[in-house]
């Protein structure tokens, strides 16, 4: 039984320790709001919170973050009012919408490091992550966007 704080609330997962964080959150936790993309770690649609740090969920297994501290989208705001949730809807930043959680999860991830960053240090910021229906220029006005409004 390993126990890690998801979401603001402590859970206990009996699996083997070895078991990649993302299937722990998706099949036995029934958080599927972070997505499986390349399961390589180049492509950052999981892209989750660990004490605060963006990070791949398909590169950490469930021993790694056992007494951590785990943010999922799910967690980033329960009504949707996270700035960076707020601007992604105002600038209409989605396409297919797929690799949009783990986008969302890297920009607030950049902004709670940087509250007013750059264009430079946004692109710079966000790219480990990949968006197959190139919507980038999207993606940095919403991140500017939630910028000026945290």
């Amino acid at each position: 039984m390993l126990s890690f704080k998801l979401n603001g609330s402590e859970v206990d997962v009996d699996v083997d320790p070895q078991t990649k964080l993302l299937w722990v959150l998706r099949e036995h936790l029934g958080l599927t709001g972070t997505k499986f993309g390349c399961g390589a770690g180049m492509c950052g649609a999981c892209t989750i919170h660990l004490n605060g740090q963006a990070s791949f969920a398909c590169q950490l297994t469930v021993e790694d973050v056992a007494g951590l501290e785990i943010t999922t989208i799910e967690g980033l705001s329960q009504d949707g009012s996270h700035p960076v949730q707020k601007a992604w809807i105002e600038e209409q930043t989605p396409q297919c919408g797929y690799c949009q959680s783990g986008q969302i999860m890297r920009a607030a991830a950049l902004l709670a490091e940087t509250p007013n960053p750059s264009r430079e240090e946004i692109i710079d910021g966000m790219s480990p992550n990949l968006c197959r229906c190139g919507t980038y220029t999207r993606i940095i006005r919403a991140v500017e966007r939630a910028a000026g409004e945290a």
